[in-house]
């Protein structure tokens, strides 16, 4: 057993890899990954790019798209959805032998919707259906405009991954929209799930910066502590929501709880521990989708302890030290979602663009292989 067994097993944390390639599809080095203890898979524009600019795993669906009459827009989503589709079946028998509760894998909505609710609403609703598959999550990110969208989705039985969280309080509204959507749907509610996913090295990222702007001791003395601070806090909310009457009757009809998932965990800054954000953020009823050098680090050398929920009060007093030097924390999580919403769309955008070259490299390519055949064919 490997030490990613031992920490879902022994501490009840599922680890997820945060990344998708088609050539780990093809080769096998996906199903790997799960035999090695992977439970689940998340992925956004951001991966997509990466994966869709690096060699020519794409070029030929690709070309066959474009072929067929298909624009680039919605050939990448084709692209996008036969990646998933091979995620999916590699971690089908972890949903199955789970009993639903990971397996997962994890499909962005367009990002350049993520301030507009009833949009995407309607592209999170036919994401859900074109895919069909129980162990998908749809990805909402969680602005203000996506509460609806999340609470809606649940109500219909459709499993969401809401993304792009860095604030306590919103991640307080995100399961309340949660909460709303199971009681909004009628009957057994045991099919839907959902994670919430808090990004984690960003935060620390902005945070330290101000701080080393403020160059006081006080502040200088608190670099690299909010992240896991924020998110043992978070922890602390999430124990809360899901406990007493409200959740009970909740749960009595198969509810299950909307676990939080660690994001961005690998760090940023290299004076840091290589395992801190999952090193720091370990217990029960929680999923960390890691990178998969972060997962190697871990696999290799992490520290397994149950640490999300070990001293609380340390973690609020970090944050509360962190206000009284002059941050302010939700000015930092505005601008951390501002920024991680821009990302994407650029990622996005800047992919389309990728894409669109790739298209009139094959058409150049495919006329000249037509011109050689003729050419070839006239000289017999």
């Amino acid at each position: 057993m490997s030490r990613l067994h031992d920490l879902y097993r022994d501490h009840g944390q599922s680890p997820w890899l945060d990344n998708l390639r088609r050539e780990w599809i093809n080769s096998g080095e996906l199903h790997r990954w799960v035999q090695r203890g992977v439970r689940g898979l998340t992925s956004n524009p951001s991966i997509f790019q990466k994966a869709m600019t690096s060699g020519h795993q794409y070029d030929e669906q690709f070309a066959g798209l474009l072929a067929g009459g298909m624009g680039v827009a919605d050939a990448y989503w084709e692209l996008v959805l036969a990646d998933i589709a091979g995620a999916l079946d590699a971690l089908a028998p972890v949903h199955e032998e789970s009993g639903g509760l990971d397996g997962f894998v994890s499909v962005e909505v367009d990002p350049a919707l993520a301030r507009d609710a009833e949009t995407t609403l309607a592209a999170a609703r036919a994401l859900d259906q074109r895919v069909g598959r129980p162990n998908l999550y749809v990805k909402i990110p969680g602005t203000a405009e996506g509460l609806p969208a999340i609470q809606t989705m649940t109500a219909e039985g459709r499993s969401v991954n809401v993304t792009l969280l860095f604030s306590l309080h919103r991640y307080a509204e995100v399961i309340e929209a949660y909460l709303r959507g199971l009681e909004d749907r009628p009957g057994d509610l045991s099919g839907v799930s959902g994670v919430a996913s808090f990004f984690i090295s960003r935060t620390d990222t902005e945070v330290d910066r101000r701080l080393e702007a403020l160059g006081t001791p006080e502040a200088l003395a608190l670099r690299g502590q909010t992240a896991v601070a924020q998110g043992q806090v978070a922890y602390q909310i999430f124990k809360h929501k899901f406990s007493g009457p409200r959740w009970e009757a909740l749960a009595a009809r198969g509810g299950r709880v909307q676990r939080p998932l660690w994001a961005s965990t690998s760090t940023k800054n290299p004076a840091y521990p290589d395992t801190l954000y999952v090193d720091q953020l370990i217990g029960p009823d929680t999923v960390n989708t890691l990178p998969d050098a972060t997962l190697e680090a871990f696999a290799d050398h992490g520290a397994l302890a149950r640490t999300v929920d070990a001293d609380p009060d340390a973690a609020q007093a970090v944050l509360d030290a962190v206000a009284d030097v002059g941050v302010d924390l939700e000015a930092v999580a505005d601008r951390l979602e501002d920024e991680g919403v821009s990302a994407f769309v650029k990622s996005f955008d800047d992919l389309l663009e990728s894409l669109a070259a790739t298209a009139d490299r094959l058409t150049q390519d495919r006329r000249a292989e037509s011109g050689c055949s003729g050419r070839t064919d006239g000289a017999r």
